[in-house]
């Protein structure tokens, strides 16, 4: 198969949601925050690309084919470890996790090959987050992401906390707000701001928030607030916004395909001039949001493609 050159690359988990069923069994569904985002930016049209390597065994090669069938490019070879899995809890639609991370194939790779596989490529989006932020992972993502941005990359971060795997939540908190200070552009949600230690964390209250959370070096910001809808910001301009009603299946990968049809907006888009800039900014966060409702209707992380989202519109 023949990729385009990537303009989305994404560092981060590509791993197995096994849904706990009413019966005990676990269903395995293809999943990880920034793998679901890779998928859900090249089903957007934008080139995308996923750097660590897939597992060998089954669940890897599986992840791989519905990645290429998406036209999301593998730059890593295979690895021989096993693929990551997390067993997901849905409580009323809402997704709780437990995960197995020790030796996987995800983190079979290191800082300097990551980086020569990155230095091959014309300077594009490096997305990373979730995951990759635990420490003391946070090190080689954050290695990485220091270099990739002297070779002219923008840096990309959904923060997508998972509280429950930290050892240390302090130092996790520090290791995230660490990365989001060498963030371009950034998103996070509602839990993610309270687990990060904000008050009254509402969309009422999200510009607010904003000037709280935000780095000298972020251009544009996200939240998202599940029900109540989210909020974006870039270019000095803000627009919010209640999330579309939709018959919600589950949850799983909302997030991730809100901030992939972001990025797919504005790596696809011409650049509009300042003055339509808080326009673009509305259209941008009402194709997002209507990108996850679609995939909040559906079972599992099963983004849209480009045409569905614009038959839905």
């Amino acid at each position: 198969m023949t990729f385009p050159s990537p303009t989305v690359v994404v560092l981060g988990e590509a791993l197995m949601d096994c849904i706990a069923q009413p019966d005990g069994r676990l269903l395995p569904l293809m999943g990880g925050s920034p793998y679901n985002l890779a998928r859900a930016v090249a089903r957007m049209g934008a080139p995308t690309a996923y750097l660590p390597p897939f597992s060998q065994d089954t669940f890897g090669q599986q992840l791989k084919t519905q990645a290429a069938t998406d036209q999301v490019r593998a730059l890593s070879p295979d690895s021989t470890c096993p693929t990551s899995l997390a067993v997901v809890t849905l409580t009323h639609g809402q997704p709780s996790y437990g995960f197995y991370r020790e030796g996987v194939a995800d983190r079979d790779t290191d800082a300097s090959s990551l980086l020569q596989r990155l230095s091959q490529l014309a300077p594009g989006v490096l997305h990373t987050g979730s995951l990759m932020l635990l420490p003391p992972e946070h090190e080689k993502t954050l290695e990485v992401v220091r270099a990739a941005k002297r070779l002219g990359w923008v840096i990309s971060v959904d923060v997508n906390l998972r509280p429950a795997m930290a050892r240390d939540l302090p130092a996790y908190r520090q290791a995230v707000m660490e990365a989001v200070a060498w963030a371009d552009w950034v998103k996070a949600s509602d839990e993610d701001l309270h687990t990060l230690g904000f008050g009254d964390v509402t969309l009422a209250t999200a510009n607010t928030l904003r000037q709280q959370f935000a780095r000298p070096a972020n251009q544009r910001v996200a939240f998202t607030f599940g029900a109540q809808g989210a909020y974006l910001w870039a270019h000095g301009q803000h627009a919010h916004a209640p999330a579309p009603h939709v018959e919600v299946a589950d949850t799983v990968g909302a997030g991730d395909t809100f901030w992939g049809c972001c990025l797919a907006d504005w790596t696809t888009q011409p650049a509009h001039p300042t003055e339509d800039a808080g326009a673009t900014i509305q259209q941008t966060l009402h194709r997002a949001m209507r990108a996850a409702a679609i995939n909040c209707a559906r079972s599992g992380c099963q983004p849209p493609t480009r045409a569905e989202l614009t038959a839905a519109a």
